[in-house]
């Protein structure tokens, strides 16, 4: 039978200097806790203060808003602003484009520059290389060197002031190809190379296999191009001269006079704007979170 030796008095003391030296570490750890909570509430509540403020704003009565000094919290409510925002422009008509505008960029783009960047990945062909550079060279080209020559072009075809017009140059991207390029080289090779074993095609193989392993990338890329078109400014203002057929960052610009800002009816707008991209985020936020948890289980 094992014999357990008796704790002596040198253990004891050992185990007594040890207790405090615990106790100093958990409450250093819980202190180093909360001050990282509160500097991040901090910060959070600093980047979040101009949404904050636009909400706020957007209830206000003009007076209110331009009354000196000024202050968060609106003196009086009203919903005037989200009324007149609607009489005043076609807002219904801008956010349905800005909808299919927005909408069809993200679906088209997200089809092709995954099969250009599957075919840059995945399929050996001569001049890889330089097909890769030039996607480099565009992805590095500011967008305003282009965006003469391309309205000339399109109002030479008759697409300005159209929906397809503001589409069609947009249904694909560099960064987009660059970027899903770079995650399907880091995919095993071993999958598709078991799927042409027993035959499958490479629309298969692209379909079936490279498209579900990269639903994280796809994700994010498409929450990205969403969110750039849905803002996008510049590109309706040039193509769209016509309220009908603009978007809602083009029609809010409307209430920006040379003289006079109507800052209620611009924060209203830009709400109802903000609207669709978080609710865009919400919807893939669960399907981000778990594509990217199983990406390694796949």
């Amino acid at each position: 039978m094992a014999v357990t030796a008796l704790p002596t008095v040198e253990d004891d003391r050992a185990a007594a200097a040890r207790r405090p030296a615990r106790g100093r570490a958990a409450r250093l750890q819980r202190s180093t806790s909360w001050l990282l909570a509160i500097v991040s509430t901090i910060i959070g509540l600093l980047m979040l203060l101009p949404i904050i403020w636009m909400v706020f704003t957007a209830f206000k009565p003009e007076a209110d808003i331009v009354s000196y000094p000024p202050t968060l919290w609106p003196r009086e409510l009203t919903l005037d602003h989200f009324i007149d925002v609607w009489n005043r422009i076609p807002f219904a008509r801008l956010y349905i484009n800005t909808i299919i505008f927005a909408g069809g960029v993200t679906v088209i783009s997200l089809l092709f520059d995954s099969m250009a960047a599957y075919a840059l990945a995945r399929l050996p062909f001569k001049g890889r290389g330089v097909v890769f550079v030039g996607i480099l060279l565009l992805l590095m080209l500011p967008f305003q060197v282009t965006l003469i020559p391309l309205y000339d072009m399109l109002n030479g075809m008759g697409l300005t002031n159209t929906l397809p017009g503001l589409i069609i140059p947009r249904m694909t991207n560099a960064f987009g190809i660059f970027f899903l390029t770079q995650f399907f080289l880091s995919l095993p090779k071993d999958l598709e190379e078991a799927a042409r074993v027993d035959g499958a095609s490479e629309w298969r193989i692209y379909s079936g296999i490279i498209m579900p392993l990269a639903k994280p990338a796809l994700l994010t890329l498409g929450l990205f191009h969403f969110q750039y078109n849905w803002n996008d400014l510049l590109w309706p203002l040039v193509m769209s001269s016509e309220v009908q057929t603009s978007t809602l960052p083009a029609g809010l610009a409307l209430f920006m006079g040379q003289h006079v800002v109507e800052y209620g009816l611009l924060m209203a707008g830009s709400l109802l704007a903000l609207l669709p991209v978080i609710v865009f985020f919400l919807l893939i936020q669960k399907s981000f979170v778990a594509g990217i948890a199983t990406t390694g289980l796949k």
